[in-house]
């Protein structure tokens, strides 16, 4: 009785929570909610790659340069700061060069079966300015 309650107990911690937000879910309420400025053509040093497989997602840091706005070259960063570019042919569902909208890429496909998408967190829009809230005085 007692191995019982240790499986159930074991299975139960090992199940994701479903609830728990992915990194990529996060991002992508922060720039539904607050939108983007434009990608420009250039070499944006600073983007973050959210990997999608079967069970989770994963986020990592990289670089990506962008050519009459669809993503040309993929470059993943590593623990020790350096970069190294993604040798693999990449593509969106048309089989053409990825482009971008508010802020995030298409999903991005591999030959390889890989699913990511670029999200440019630079571009990210500041989260909009709040009313102060009236303190009332307490002799009222």
């Amino acid at each position: 009785m007692k191995n019982l309650y240790l499986l159930i107990l074991f299975i139960s911690l090992a199940q994701p929570d479903l609830n728990a937000q992915n990194c990529f879910t996060q991002l992508d309420q922060a720039f539904t909610k607050r939108g983007a400025y434009t990608i420009s053509d250039d070499m944006h040093r600073h983007v973050i790659i959210s990997f999608f497989n079967s069970a989770d997602t994963t986020c990592v840091t990289g670089k990506v340069r962008v050519e009459n706005g669809a993503i040309t070259s993929i470059f993943v960063e590593y623990q020790d700061n350096t970069f190294e570019i993604m040798e693999r042919k990449f593509f969106n569902i048309k089989k053409q060069a990825p482009t971008i909208s508010n802020g995030i890429s298409e999903l991005i496909y591999t030959a390889e079966g890989e699913k990511f998408k670029i999200i440019f967190i630079d571009k990210l829009k500041p989260k909009s300015k709040e009313y102060n809230k009236a303190v009332l005085p307490t002799d009222l």
